[in-house]
């Protein structure tokens, strides 16, 4: 066997995939549910120009995850600890871009430091270390699959409750407290709801690579069209797509999940990047066009 035939069989190999598959049944069913929360809240995530943040959020969520697996308590309890702690430090000393994003580059850091600080002292088995840095949802058990699901929902719920208002705020802040929509109060209200999805997205993808579940999707539908109603729609579809793509890629072969569903991600983004700008091309010279139609009747 060659170097090259030989790096392919570890990416893909699909001896006895069928009966693997019985595996990751979990795993498929806590991959739509984060596809929802990573999709949606991806919306906002790009509206409010976030994507900083949620990279700073998931390096305190590794913390948190580290210390429960130091502490032989629960991952994903852990992940979410961690996540609401720096998701509330952020929305309450980075009220501004520029003070946000100072509070970011001290908490990542910060929260990284801490990650592997607990990982050195653990001395369990070193796939349990890699999963946290590189995801491991191929190997969802029950207990985990209750918190995924659990905190999934209540996310939802949130964002469904706020999801007006905040799209509101997001899109013309000063509009909307003129108006009397409570902005800053909705903007730390996000921000605690955002700590469960990136810590939710690192179970999957790892700290290293959350932003391919919050930010990639939503970056590929908002290049494809600008509706605020097909936008969720699309971002939510590419997330669930990347996710179970990636794992049903995984069990195939023998590296992590986290670069099949990064690669997904991104293809995605590549191919709705492309259509994007042949479809605004295509409408630029309809629209002149149509100008030049109108000109000439007017002469």
């Amino acid at each position: 066997m060659t170097l090259a035939d030989g790096v392919w069989h570890q990416i893909f190999d699909f001896t006895d995939y069928g009966q693997l598959l019985a595996l990751v049944r979990n795993s498929l069913v806590a991959g739509v549910a984060l596809g929802l929360v990573g999709g949606l809240a991806g919306v906002f995530v790009l509206m409010r120009d976030l994507p900083f943040a949620v990279h700073g959020i998931s390096e305190l969520s590794f913390a948190g995850a580290s210390a429960a697996l130091l502490l032989d308590a629960n991952v994903v309890a852990g992940s979410i600890a961690g996540s609401l702690l720096a998701a509330g430090a952020i929305g309450v000393l980075g009220t501004r871009a520029r003070d946000r994003n100072s509070v970011i580059g001290v908490i990542m850091p910060f929260g990284l430091g801490l990650g592997v600080l607990f990982l050195a002292l653990y001395k369990g088995r070193a796939a349990n270390k890699f999963g946290l840095l590189t995801g491991q949802i191929v190997a969802v058990d029950t207990p985990q699959m209750s918190w995924l699901l659990g905190t999934s929902v209540l996310v939802l719920a949130a964002l469904a409750v706020m999801w007006r208002p905040l799209a509101f705020a997001s899109a013309d802040p000063d509009v909307a407290q003129a108006r009397g929509v409570p902005v800053r109060a909705l903007s730390f209200a996000f921000m605690l709801v955002l700590g469960p999805a990136v810590a939710l997205s690192v179970q999957i993808v790892g700290a290293l690579l959350v932003l391919s579940l919050l930010v990639t999707p939503a970056a590929a539908a908002a290049r494809v069209t600008a509706s605020p109603v097909l936008l969720p729609v699309l971002s939510v579809l590419f997330a669930v797509i990347s996710i179970e793509g990636g794992i049903l890629l995984a069990l195939g072969g023998s590296i992590p999940i986290s670069p099949y569903v990064t690669t997904i991600s991104f293809t995605i983004y590549a191919v709705c990047r492309v259509a994007g700008r042949y479809r605004n091309r295509r409408w630029g010279r309809g629209g002149a066009a149509q100008c030049g139609a109108s000109g000439g009747g007017a002469r």
